[in-house]
């Protein structure tokens, strides 16, 4: 992991973003419950409000504070795609920001399998925001490179290599069973 994990801490608290590896490309993060990264993260990339995003974290425990009440079936379904690249989509919590959800009801989470972003969230203590690292419409980043020519100095990058697989995450509707993204 680049640099002094507490200093990355404090960075994402005040509103810092983050590029870092997962498995199918390189992620562009924030600390969830900050607003005005949220925001910050919006506008570099172009992206709608309306669409959302998707978090991960490490341990679902880390997740929970964003997700509503679900039933022990629904939890056991959602284990057995974890950790692995299969995001759910879940009733959110009452204190999930807005931002996070596109103004829905629910939010995308995913326990991730890729060593680099489930080390970043065990030692950061924390889910992160996990949206592809690019500019919307674009290509992901599969570099740190890649992201540092992209984002620049407004992006703290974390360095290693992404996953195998070719495509995003896996997206299901846990309340309908529906493959939203193969």
């Amino acid at each position: 992991m680049n640099g002094d994990i507490d200093a990355l801490r404090a960075y994402l608290k005040r509103g810092g973003l983050v590029a870092y590896p997962t498995e199918s490309c390189y992620g562009l993060g924030c600390d969830p419950r900050n607003v005005r990264a949220l925001k910050r993260l919006i506008r570099l990339k172009g992206r709608s409000a309306a669409k959302g995003m998707l978090l991960i974290a490490d341990h679902f425990n880390r997740l929970q504070a964003f997700v509503g009440p679900l039933s022990a079936d629904d939890r056991a379904r959602m284990r057995r795609g974890w950790p692995g690249p299969v995001s759910w989509v879940v009733p959110a919590s009452a204190a999930c920001p807005p931002l996070l959800t596109g103004g829905r009801a629910t939010i995308a989470i995913r326990v991730t399998a890729h060593s680099v972003a489930a080390r970043l969230c065990r030692s950061l203590g924390m889910a992160l925001v996990s949206t592809s690292a690019n500019k919307s419409g674009k290509k992901p980043a599969r570099t740190a490179a890649e992201c540092r020519r992209i984002f620049g100095a407004q992006v703290r990058v974390i360095t290693g290599r992404i996953g195998q697989r070719r495509r995003p995450s896996t997206l299901i509707d846990l309340a309908t069973g529906t493959l939203l993204r193969p």
